[in-house]
């Protein structure tokens, strides 16, 4: 992997991550691909490496360990594979009343979606900034810009990556290291059924998406190193939108949007 620059990705073997993996390929980078699931890894490098000719490191790692970032950081460096690009994608959400929904689970999207992902910047940015040159892209949500009722901690976790993203892009401004949120709205990929959705009206109208073009998006603004990307005519207009209306209608609305049927 010395020859090319290589691309993290985490949650890596499906969705928009398997998405931005095909796109990274298709550029000629070498991928270091993480996710729990080690045959699901191991397909989607079997994938890559035939259709795109390029060299696949995969690493079977769980994020809602919290020791998993540092010791993902430190086989790598064992390894000697360094990192030019750290796509932070992986994470989860989960849908239902927060008096009834499950307490360790949530703690363990806080962990995925936040911790782990602060983390990873933590470790990886040092190497970028010495280099001065490297990006970073942090998947956020068109979640990120509202509160979620019914999905509190999801859209919680994902106001944090958007801030968290936002402050360290401008920290790293003119030292060749780059920080992009991409904000997706709703795709089609397996949240959906992980996060317990249901017939959630969210996901049965104009705003979804398929996770190949969220991907395309998401590339294409890390490579001109935009601090925040929101995918979609339509999800970009409510993302504005929301800062212009009522905190109390905000609400509301999202309220509805997140009722199942």
């Amino acid at each position: 992997m010395a020859n090319r620059q290589t691309a993290l990705i985490t949650g890596a073997s499906s969705g928009i991550g398997l998405e931005l993996a095909k796109v990274f390929a298709g550029h000629g980078y070498a991928l270091v691909l993480v996710a729990r699931s080690k045959d699901a890894l191991e397909r989607a490098a079997a994938f890559l490496r035939s259709e795109f000719d390029v060299a696949v490191f995969v690493v079977a790692l769980d994020l809602s360990d919290s020791s998993a970032p540092k010791r993902l950081f430190d086989v790598l460096k064992k390894k000697r594979i360094a990192v030019d690009v750290l796509v932070n994608n992986a994470g989860f959400g989960l849908h239902g009343e927060f008096v009834d929904t499950d307490l360790k689970t949530e703690l363990s999207m806080i962990q995925v979606n936040v911790s782990a992902l602060t983390a990873l910047c933590k470790w990886f940015v040092g190497p970028m900034a010495q280099k001065g040159r490297g990006r970073i892209l942090n998947v956020a949500s068109t979640a990120a810009f509202q509160p979620g009722p019914f999905m509190a901690v999801y859209y919680a976790s994902k106001a944090y990556v958007l801030s968290f993203s936002e402050a360290l892009s401008e920290e790293l401004r003119g030292t060749g290291v780059t920080v992009t949120a991409l904000c997706p709205g709703p795709t089609r990929t397996q949240f959906q059924r992980q996060a317990r959705l249901g017939t959630n009206r969210l996901f049965s109208g104009p705003l979804v998406m398929d996770a190949s073009d969220v991907a395309r998006i998401g590339f294409k603004a890390l490579m001109r190193g935009k601090p925040v990307v929101v995918t979609g005519f339509l999800n970009k207009l409510f993302s504005e939108a929301v800062r212009f209306t009522p905190r109390r209608v905000v609400r509301r609305l999202v309220r509805k949007v997140q009722e199942r049927r």
